[in-house]
């Protein structure tokens, strides 16, 4: 297993960021997708960065056993998305990210072979993510997410007072948006491309909870198919740790 912590400038931010990468070092799989990896992002919560998954949980010991390539980015507090002031780490992620990955790293294009997750705001960039590149992703995975954007920065939440604006603009145009899972939940549903596996898992005790409990009933009843699987549980690394390792064995290997 190779750990690489890797700097680069990211043209789309202007700046220089950085990812975590984990490359298993033995993958029967990389025989079966022309000599490259399979791929799973694995994005970050709010007020965490590209570190946090190896400082908190065994995710590396499970990609080794399951021969797939991990790249963890950072993206600050911008709830993946592109911030009405600020950068646009949207389209970082989900243009410029897999394309610099894929340069430096033995990664697979293919659809088949690239998942992505995370777990609370991360796990809100998964969902839209494969969302909104059903061509691109075979499966997304949300952990906790932080799913109803809407009813987040209309309630308590733990933005920063000037964040909501700088992020998402005027709320009044966020219901319906590009940045309303709900939203892209239904579009999708009625498209005619291929829908990406969704996998969705929340703590009884999380704060997040009836977050998950809404979008999970909104996509079913859109058409979606989704895994949905709920136990007790906080917002917590024990937790993630456990489901981590689920995501990774539900994955479509």
């Amino acid at each position: 297993m190779a750990s690489i912590q890797c700097q680069f400038y990211a043209e789309t931010l202007a700046m220089s960021t950085s990812i975590q990468v984990i490359l298993p070092q033995h993958s029967s799989l990389r025989e079966s997708s022309g000599g490259k990896l399979p791929v799973l992002y694995l994005l970050h919560g709010l007020g965490a960065d590209h570190a946090e998954w190896l400082r908190h949980s065994s995710v590396e010991r499970y990609a080794e056993d399951k021969g797939i390539a991990l790249i963890m980015p950072s993206v600050g507090r911008s709830y993946y998305t592109d911030m009405k002031k600020g950068a646009p780490y949207f389209t970082y992620l989900s243009e410029e990210l897999p394309a610099v990955a894929r340069s430096f790293f033995p990664l697979s294009e293919r659809r088949e072979d690239n998942f992505v997750a995370g777990i609370s705001m991360g796990g809100y960039g998964a969902l839209k993510l494969g969302l909104s590149f059903p061509e691109r992703y075979a499966a997304a995975a949300s952990l906790s997410g932080g799913l109803d954007i809407v009813s987040r920065v209309n309630g308590p939440n733990s933005f920063l007072p000037y964040e909501v604006e700088c992020i998402f603009g005027n709320i009044d145009g966020l219901r319906g948006s590009e940045n309303d899972l709900f939203a892209l939940a239904s579009r999708l549903a009625v498209s005619q491309e291929q829908q990406p596996h969704l996998y969705q898992c929340c703590g009884t005790e999380d704060f997040l909870y009836k977050d998950n409990v809404s979008f999970r009933a909104h996509a079913i009843d859109a058409g979606l198919t989704i895994t949905y699987e709920e136990e007790p549980g906080e917002h917590e690394w024990g937790y993630w740790d456990r489901k981590i390792k689920r995501v990774l064995d539900w994955l479509p290997l």
